[in-house]
């Protein structure tokens, strides 16, 4: 075969015939040679000093942009693909570092896990000059290479000469290249602070990664680095014992030995894993399982069908919907319609009838509520109940909701919302019954109770036509009450009578609203700080004055239109919120944030500086805040020395905190260093801290 020839592999329209072809054409492609022409993923070298500094170096970038409907592969490229490589042409006293990948994304192609990248991005690498190369030595690098683009139904090897301009120099960056750089560094995973372990059971796998329980996993998935290990496209199953995470999948390969992995936590954030042979403990609370949330040839997202979750998850709403009858948002409702239907004195088979069309209610407004929620987070919203209480405009919506209900619960106004819709409740059988179960399910959504988190949460990997029936089943456990009541006589002759004790039971319901809107407006204020509390008093007060200024309007039978308008002024609330940092945490490390200007003000002040390099994800950073840094021994002989302190958050992947670390021969937290008066570099403290240390540090 040629090389034009063979550049260029369609694959068969069978799907068997399409992965036999991709896997034979990934066999010849190291062996096929490539006539210099246009390819489909543009490939640029760009560095990041032009002037590098000798003794140190820059950073390289080597810019992928695929052309639409094209992808380029990470180092492991799965079933199918591979990474890139690059033969060299460097000068003399020029060292190049592999190149370094951005977290990736599954792509399932004819049942055939890929490991790709369908949007441009950039692979960096860390380049060392010698000390003794003199300042305006040309150091011109360049080099042949290699990749594999594909799409869909094509597969080309390509190559290309890159290459970038050097000089020995001052090792100047412009700002923008080195803003360019920061958000390719962000890209990167970063490294965990302590390595994980797995071992195999038979054709199973096994990894244990350590990750505090306070890092969340919204799409949690597994790339594995080390080859002919795992079968890339078998369903990964997460979760969660203490602070370690589990991940179980199928073997395929014979592999031993050390193990190199990424595990994704979000959008384009990861953490670079070393796994060693060993023990692994067994599996916990169940986080997610997954076939890496993989798209699939149409490009929408490809859920794995797990029936024993699903049965669990089905079975946690039915029940779940069931016990959220106790809870105030839904009681009074449940209470005062089953009561009318044993005051109506109605036939069997009207009594029948209104069930069904309440539990009709309840259950399509629930699947309507689901519906949107998918619809959502397909378009790439994070939304759901499971990750609501972590936006502050979020819990700011819910601190609405929850002073509403409460000032409604307590007897001071009728919701509005009951209008049109409160009559069509009122009214006898299918028609009232329906409007009944649905207002339920609505005035449900607010709240929540044991199993649903769990429950709602595996709606999040289930594919979607697994995940409404769950949504249905949340619907069905709020009927059953009252479809037990309609079906069985002798549970509506026990009911009790209605009567004023009805009225005190709704309003001492009202106080547990009351302390959930009060929670809120604390967690508001931690998340917002003082933004958030302003927010949550104004719109309070305000939405209670208008509220409580119906009720009268209510009572004396005019309408409160006109009040309503005044809540119009929580939508400048609302966005001031939405807009806001969030500045606060429920733990919050000790000290002012780490910045180059922070630290050099402090250096100038002729003060002892300690500064410490932190990140949510680090057991190693939390153990020593605990242990030592956030002592009050310590912290008290910060005090009297007048040491300033300074936090670098890494938890995001600051780029200012990677340079820092990076300067200082790390690339990974914990990172501790003292800077004592004068000094003119700092030391470098121990990865284990002791309070003694500290405090002996701050008596010098």
């Amino acid at each position: 075969m040629s090389g034009d020839g063979a550049k260029l592999l369609i694959f068969p329209p069978y799907p068997g015939l399409r992965a036999a072809a991709m896997l034979f054409l990934l066999w010849l492609v190291a062996a096929m040679p490539v006539s210099a022409k246009p390819t489909h993923i543009t490939a640029k070298l760009i560095a990041e000093s032009a002037t590098p500094v000798p003794g140190d170096g820059t950073t390289l970038a080597l810019t992928m942009t695929p052309e639409q409907g094209w992808h380029g592969y990470w180092v492991n490229g799965g079933d199918a693909g591979f990474g890139l490589s690059v033969k060299w042409n460097a000068p003399e006293g020029v060292r190049i570092a592999p190149f370094r990948y951005p977290v990736p994304e599954p792509l399932i192609l004819f049942g055939m896990m890929n490991y790709v990248y369908e949007q441009p991005y950039a692979l960096l690498a860390n380049v060392e000059i010698d000390r003794n190369i003199a300042p305006g030595t040309d150091l011109t690098l360049s080099g042949m290479a290699n990749w594999l683009a594909c799409t869909d139904k094509v597969c080309v090897p390509e190559k290309a000469v890159i290459s970038v301009k050097l000089v020995a120099g001052n090792g100047n960056i412009d700002p923008g290249t080195r803003a360019q750089f920061d958000a390719w560094r962000a890209q990167l995973p970063q490294p965990l602070d302590r390595p994980g372990r797995w071992e195999r059971q038979g054709d199973r796998l096994r990894f244990s990664i350590p990750l505090p329980r306070s890092v969340a996993l919204p799409q949690p998935y597994l790339f594995v680095e080390t080859p002919k290990l795992v079968d890339y496209p078998a369903p990964q199953n997460f979760s969660r014992n203490g602070d370690d995470i589990i991940v179980e999948t199928r073997a395929k390969g014979d592999a031993s030995g050390p193990v190199a992995a990424l595990l994704k936590l979000d959008e384009g954030r990861g953490l670079s894993i070393a796994l060693e042979p060993g023990a692994v403990p067994a599996a916990g609370d169940h986080v997610a399982t997954v076939s890496g949330g993989a798209k699939g040839k149409a490009g929408g997202t490809l859920g794995v069908f797990d029936g024993t979750l699903f049965w669990t998850a089905l079975a946690g709403a039915i029940l779940g919907g069931l016990i959220l009858n106790l809870m105030p948002c839904v009681f009074p409702i449940l209470s005062l319609k089953a009561l009318s239907l044993a005051r109506s004195g109605g036939t069997a088979a009207t009594a029948k009838t209104e069930g069904m069309a309440y539990t009709g209610g309840a259950v399509l407004t629930a699947l309507l509520l689901g519906g949107i929620l998918l619809g959502l987070r397909a378009a790439g919203e994070q939304v759901g109940w499971a990750f609501q209480l972590q936006h502050p405009l979020s819990v700011f919506i819910l601190l609405l909701l929850a002073v509403a209900i409460t000032l409604n619960l307590a007897g001071s106004y009728v919701l509005p919302s009951f209008g049109g819709g409160h009559r069509l409740t009122e009214q006898g059988g299918a028609v009232g019954g329906f409007w009944t179960g649905a207002l339920a399910a609505f005035v449900a959504t607010p709240c929540s109770g044991p199993l649903l988190g769990a429950a709602l949460g595996a709606t999040l990997v289930l594919p979607a036509w697994a995940a409404l029936p769950i949504f249905g089943g949340l619907g069905l456990g709020l009927a059953l009450p009252f479809l037990a009541l309609a079906f069985l006589p002798a549970l509506r002759t026990r009911l009790p009578k209605p009567g004023p004790w009805m009225d005190a039971f709704r309003k001492w319901m009202a106080v547990p609203m009351g302390l959930t809107a009060l929670a809120l407006i604390w967690l508001l204020w931690r998340q917002a700080e003082s933004i958030g509390l302003i927010a949550a008093l104004a719109a309070t007060l305000l939405l209670g004055a208008v509220l409580l200024a119906t009720g009268r309007f209510q009572r004396q039978g005019r309408r409160p239109a006109p009040l309503m308008a005044l809540l119009l002024l929580l939508i400048p609330v609302a966005l001031w919120v939405a807009t806001a940092d969030r500045e606060g945490g429920v733990a919050a490390p000790t000290g002012t944030s780490f910045s180059v200007e922070a630290l050099t003000n402090a250096r100038a002040s002729g003060k002892p500086v300690f500064v410490y390099f932190t990140a949510d994800w680090c057991v190693s950073c939390k153990a020593n805040e605990a242990a030592a840094i956030n002592r009050e021994a310590v912290q008290q002989a910060f005090d009297k020395a007048g040491v300033v302190t300074l936090v670098g958050d890494w938890t995001n992947g600051d780029p200012a905190i990677t340079r820092t670390l990076a300067e200082h021969g790390r690339n990974s937290v914990p990172l501790y260093l003292w800077y004592a008066p004068g000094a003119a570099q700092p030391e470098i403290l121990p990865q284990i801290l002791t309070p003694g240390m500290l405090a002996e540090k701050a008596k010098q």
